[in-house]
Formats: C-alpha cells, sequence, structure tokens
C-alpha cells in the first residue's frame, strides 16, 4: 500500500487529506451529571448532531480525501503487534487489566467499537457490583474534535499531550495510527516520551487546537487552559533540536475562563493569504494578556520577546494579515455570544474557502463584506454550486447542537495534507 506523505506547511493550503470521526454512540454516553467530567457544558442529541455534521463531511469529501478514525483505527488494529501493544497500553494507562483479554479477543471493528464508545463495566465482584461507574473504559465524548490530539507539524505529527485525562486514549489511538497503519507510517513526536526524559516539564500539556502552522517558518501557539507554558517550552525543544534554520513561536496568552477559550484557535483562524478571522476584544485591543516571539535559530533559541499584538508579531515576520472580526462590528454583546459559539473557528480547505457554522449571522456579514460569498453546504454537496467559481467563499454548515460540544469546523478536522501556498 502506498503512504500518504504527510505535509502541511499553513493553514490555508488547498486540502489534499484531513482525518475526521463522525459522532456514534459515545456522544450521547453521558449523563448531565457526569457531562462536566466529560468536558462538555450540556448532552448533545446525536440525531441532530448527527445530521449537521454530515454536511461538514459532505462538503470536504466534495474538495478532498477524507479518512474516519474509526475505519483507520479498525485497520491498525488488524495487524498482530499493533493490536496487541494499543490495547495493552490503554489497560495499563486506565488501570482496565481485567478487560485486556477480553478485549484482545474481539475482532477488530468491535475492538475499535469498543475503545471510542466505550466498555461496560463488568459488575463480576462485590467493588464493581457497588460502582457508580457504568464503564470499566469510559467513552471518548471529545474525539469528533480530531484536532486536538495529533497535530500535523509540516512533514510529521506531533501527538497531543492533553490536559485532561478523559482525553488521554485519543492520543494513545492516534499514535497508533500514524505510526502502524499502511498508509501512513510517518515520523510522530511524542511529548510524553520527550518529556519523561527530561526536567521541568510535569506540568506540560499540548493540545491541537492551539496550534496554527503559519508557514513553513512560523508556529502560533495558544497559552492557557489547555496548553502550558511547560508545554510550549517542551516544543520550542524540540523545534529547538531539529537544527532546521530559523523558526519563530508566536505565544499568545489566552484567558483561562470563560470556556469558550479553550483554545487559539476559538479567538483567531487563518481565512485567505492576507485575511484572519479574530476576536477583537483579546486579539486587536490591548489587554493584561501577553503575545511572546521566540524565534529559534539553528538550534539555539536567539530570542524570546513581546509584541504588540499577535498581528502584529506576524507583520513582524513578513505576513500582514487583514482582521476580520467574529460578530462583527460595534456591539460587545454580540461579539462575545458568537465567540462563544466558534464564531471565530474557521476551517480552510484553501486559501480564501473556508467552513463554519451558519448560527453566527454577524461574523458571516462580516465575512461578506470582506469578500467571501456565503455558500450553503447542502448546496455544495447536492452539486447546485461550483466552490471553483468563487475567489472566497464561506461555506456554512448548520451548527445549534455541534456548537454545543465546545468547537466549530476547525476542531472537527485534522489535516494531514495540504498544497503549499504561493504566498
Amino acid at each position: 500500500m502506498e503512504k500518504f506523505n504527510v505535509n502541511v506547511t499553513s493553514e490555508i493550503g488547498e486540502l489534499e487529506g484531513v482525518i475526521l470521526h463522525s459522532p456514534g454512540s459515545e456522544v450521547e454516553n453521558m449523563t448531565p451529571e457526569n457531562a462536566q467530567r466529560a468536558l462538555y457544558s450540556d448532552i448533545l442529541n446525536l440525531s441532530v448532531a448527527s445530521r449537521e455534521y454530515f454536511e461538514l463531511k459532505g462538503v470536504l469529501n466534495k474538495v478532498t480525501k477524507t479518512y474516519e478514525v474509526k475505519q483507520l483505527l479498525t485497520e491498525t488494529l488488524s495487524i498482530g503487534k499493533a493490536r496487541e501493544a494499543l490495547v495493552r497500553n490503554i489497560c495499563q494507562h486506565e488501570g482496565a487489566h481485567d478487560e485486556l483479554d477480553y478485549l484482545l479477543e474481539l475482532p477488530s471493528h468491535l475492538l475499535a467499537q469498543q475503545l471510542i464508545e466505550g466498555v461496560i463495566l463488568k459488575r463480576d465482584n462485590l467493588t464493581k457490583f457497588l460502582s457508580n461507574e457504568r464503564y470499566s473504559i469510559r467513552p471518548l465524548h471529545n474525539f469528533l474534535f480530531t484536532r486536538d490530539s495529533a497535530i500535523s507539524i509540516w512533514n510529521e505529527v506531533l501527538i497531543g499531550k492533553m490536559a485532561s485525562k478523559v482525553r488521554e486514549r485519543e492520543s494513545l489511538i492516534m499514535e497508533a495510527i500514524f505510526r502502524d497503519h499502511p498508509s501512513f507510517g510517518v515520523p510522530t513526536i511524542n511529548p510524553e516520551k520527550i518529556a519523561g526524559n527530561r526536567k521541568g516539564f510535569q506540568h506540560a500539556t499540548l493540545e491541537g487546537g492551539d496550534i496554527e502552522i503559519a508557514s513553513e517558518d512560523i508556529i502560533l501557539i495558544g497559552s492557557g487552559a489547555r496548553t502550558s507554558t511547560e508545554g510550549i517550552d517542551l516544543l520550542t525543544e524540540i523545534l529547538r533540536d531539529k537544527k532546521q534554520g530559523t523558526k519563530h513561536l508566536i505565544v499568545q496568552e489566552l484567558p483561562l475562563t470563560p470556556e469558550s477559550f479553550i483554545h487559539l484557535d476559538m479567538t483567531f483562524t487563518f481565512l485567505d493569504r492576507n485575511a484572519c478571522m479574530v476576536y477583537e476584544p483579546l486579539i486587536l485591543k490591548k489587554t493584561k494578556y501577553h503575545t511572546i516571539k521566540i524565534t529559534i535559530d539553528n538550534g539555539k533559541v536567539t530570542s524570546i520577546r513581546e509584541e504588540a499584538s499577535l498581528l502584529k508579531a506576524l507583520e513582524n515576520c513578513g505576513m500582514e494579515l487583514a482582521p476580520v472580526n467574529c460578530g462583527g462590528h460595534g456591539d460587545p454583546w454580540t461579539m462575545e455570544r458568537e465567540q462563544w459559539h466558534s464564531g471565530a473557528n474557521f476551517f480552510a480547505f484553501a486559501p480564501g474557502k473556508v467552513i463554519g457554522y451558519e448560527r453566527n449571522e454577524k461574523t458571516l456579514e462580516e465575512m461578506n463584506r470582506n469578500g467571501f460569498e456565503i455558500v450553503k453546504a447542502m448546496d455544495v454537496i447536492e452539486n447546485r454550486v461550483k466552490l471553483e467559481d468563487y475567489s472566497r467563499a464561506v461555506v456554512t454548515i448548520a451548527g445549534s447542537e455541534l456548537a454545543r460540544g465546545g468547537g466549530g469546523a476547525r476542531c472537527m478536522t485534522m489535516p494531514v495534507k495540504r498544497k503549499n501556498v504561493k504566498w
């Protein structure tokens, strides 16, 4: 089988491959009582979420090669050594040693389903009988947000070091796919293993929603609730050790609350070669949250300095971007409401062509004023619209239910290959 070479050198290059995870019963395998533990502020309706997700996947199927996590995992588990290594790793990691033999005997497709949707606790002794837990291995409620647990950085994949234990299995699965699946077999960088050998990284966390590949030389990264400063220090060391010329790491501090600021891509995303979506109160206004630029040159950190803003830091690296305001102009309440529902979270599948939620009307109006034609997802899926007819377009997907999960189109996509951008 021919290998699929990972190549992501920007956020906007024409998309050639993306990994998705269509939501399954793991989304509904929670209750109001344990939703917060699952990192949700509310429970979702799967039937509605699935209809909305169909629009996202349907559009992407029109423009690129799509991969499903469950199918990739099933194919990976059909490889004997990979199967045993992953299952043992998961059972050890989650203290589910009693499930090892049961899981190893399952057919690959059922095993993949169990590892994602959860393994029901067998109440075969008193402790288990009295347990309040429903699962011995909990469902991966957040796996539809494939962005976080694995990050394509140029020609390698950085495995996420998740801030919450309930998401750690996602990283284990994604690493196994990229390492062992016959279509991939690409170099992976595991911060967990690197941190284990070095001092000062006990609290290092890195999640993909905080990492944006601006160019071959520039990475943006958010520092907040999900990605720690130690995690950024660890990424700095990883880049430094590669000794690959000059690289710029631009760090944007994020508020720890409310939860809508969970990742950088909830406040800033790239739209085109010269345009970006911003949440103005954080990205453009003067605040207490710092913007820091770290310069790495041939294996050495040569500069760490504060910048006036994220856009100014990019401009000083030779990348000038015109901001488009999430929520439009003038009304801070509208800005706040639309940012809460992922109004700044767009996913580019080509320069100037992006996907986002239709519910954020003021944001879409602002994009339209900046030359983006508004196109409905179903018009693309049913061939009523040809995206190649537009130089700039925003494809809108329904998001009444998906947005309540706390993420947008960028959160739900993990690109593995893009064409290089001609700047």
